[in-house]
């Protein structure tokens, strides 16, 4: 299991296609705002890191909007087809 330390939190990497996950580029661009977020999807549009958050049910931040079972049709649809993209799950005390 790999983890990374970010916002001071520690993250789990999910799934890294094609090596998108950059640290450096995700460590400038992911804000506070990400820290109620069970996970973040990052994916690069062109030359871009764009970050999306998604939280499981249970979390009392829970919207329908950024639920964590609606990731992969995320993926299909917000994201170019075949792009780089990864996936980081907050590991919770």
């Amino acid at each position: 299991m790999k983890t990374i330390d970010l916002l001071n939190k520690k993250y789990e990497v999910i799934h890294d296609e094609k090596d998108a996950l950059d640290l450096e580029e995700l460590t400038n661009r992911v804000t506070d705002y990400f820290t109620d977020f069970d996970f973040i999807v990052g994916d690069w549009a062109y030359g871009k890191l764009r970050l999306k958050g998604f939280n499981l049910s249970d979390n009392p931040n829970f919207k329908e909007i950024n639920d964590a079972s609606n990731i992969n049709e995320y993926l299909k649809t917000n994201c170019a087809y075949g792009c780089r993209y990864f996936i980081i799950k907050q590991i919770r005390g």
